[in-house]
């Protein structure tokens, strides 16, 4: 009877070592798919960030441009003029996020412009059980949209001179914009009013 207790013991061992092999194997692949997921997450983010930053930079240098276009009254021809692509902020975003930059450009559109960031993650997924995975890094891609949103400004020229002397913007947000051409703001302080920056499905 010890005999066979023993034999039936000895049966089963190499069928517990397989189970035993195969959950390890299981708990190496979920790590795996948990590492690429949090890496691809990542990726996402930096793109993300990467995207809003150039975006947030075009329209803080759109401010002189702007600004000049209004006594001469040709804001619409202005606003229709695509937005410079600052790709040296979507680099630093992407850097700070671990990431590198593998393209930015941008799409024009009217009253509005798009700005497209690729991005590929510095770190590999580097897993034992999933191959070619040591070279493997996540990438991703984000769109920002710049949108000019205080469309139809009345334009006020009080002296019939054709020089525009006050332009008022009536805003999707609710908001009222005056502007004196001849002594405009400081464009920080207008700039998120009249333009939206925001990320948007690709």
């Amino acid at each position: 009877m010890s005999r066979r207790q023993h034999g039936d013991a000895g049966q089963a061992f190499p069928i517990y070592m397989m189970m035993v092999a195969g959950l390890l194997f299981l708990a190496l692949a979920f790590f795996a798919v948990g590492k690429a997921s949090a890496l691809r997450n990542g990726s996402q983010g930096a793109a993300d960030a990467a995207a809003l930053a150039a975006a947030q930079k075009a329209r803080d240098d759109f401010g002189t441009g702007f600004y000049a276009s209004l006594p001469t009254n040709v804001l619409d021809v202005f606003l229709n003029t695509p937005f410079a692509t600052p790709c040296y902020e979507a680099d630093r975003l992407a850097a700070a996020n671990d990431a590198t930059r593998e393209s930015c450009y941008a799409t024009p559109g009217y009253l509005r412009d798009r700005i497209t960031v690729k991005v590929q993650g510095l770190k590999a997924v580097d897993s034992s059980v999933l191959p070619g995975s040591e070279n493997k890094k996540a990438k991703a891609k984000a769109t920002a949209l710049i949108e000019f949103r205080c469309p139809n400004p009345i334009a006020v020229d009080s002296t019939g001179d054709g020089i525009i002397d006050l332009f008022t913007f009536t805003c999707r947000n609710g908001k009222i914009l005056e502007i004196v051409p001849a002594s405009p703001p400081p464009w920080e302080s207008v700039s998120r009013t009249l333009f939206d920056v925001r990320l948007v499905d690709q």
